[in-house]
């Protein structure tokens, strides 16, 4: 027989399983997350962008300050489907492209940069990418193999490429108001 007592403690359990998950993705994304001099990494939103009914990737915003979109912050996608790193690459230009960040000329050279540094990911596995002031910093993590991708020094490049997720004329606005919508566990 239910009663009171034991429909809360079935409730209680449930809860304390879904969230156990969760505090153990949030603590391997940070572990990916490089080490700051001042402040620690905050978790700020996550969303996920799903196309013809397929989860691409979640996307989930790591924050220094009070204001999520000001360097620092890390961008950590755990992707949802196996997607070549020259694909990564070349849809990052196309968006980049898309939101009239950078000329033609930069454009090219950022996709080639983004060639090199993106390696073929599989379901499961993610890539955070870390704006800096000046740069934008890549790592890769593959079950519990973590490694760093690359850096690329160039201010334009980290902005316009944050950009893709953040900006407010992004082609995924429901991924965008959910990185930028503080969890209530931070």
């Amino acid at each position: 027989m239910r009663t009171p007592e034991t429909s809360l403690r079935r409730r209680t359990l449930l809860l304390v399983a879904l969230a156990a998950p969760g505090a153990a993705l949030a603590n391997a994304a940070q572990s990916l997350l490089p080490p700051l001099p001042t402040g620690q990494w905050q978790r700020w939103g996550s969303g996920v962008l799903r196309r013809f009914g397929f989860r691409v990737y979640r996307a989930t915003l790591w924050a220094v300050g009070s204001d999520p979109a000001e360097p620092p912050y890390a961008l950590e996608l755990e992707y949802g489907l196996s997607i070549a790193g020259e694909k990564l690459a070349e849809t990052s230009v196309d968006e980049m492209r898309r939101l009239g960040m950078g000329d033609e000329a930069a454009l090219r050279r950022w996709g080639e940069s983004l060639r090199r540094v993106f390696p073929d990911v599989r379901s499961g596995e993610r890539i955070v990418g870390v704006h800096l002031p000046d740069a934008a910093v890549f790592y890769h993590q593959a079950g519990e193999q973590r490694r760093l991708l690359g850096r690329i020094e160039e201010a334009d490049f980290a902005h316009a490429f944050f950009a893709i997720w953040l900006d407010p004329r992004t082609s995924a606005p429901e991924v965008r108001a959910a990185l930028l919508q503080r969890s209530a566990a931070s």
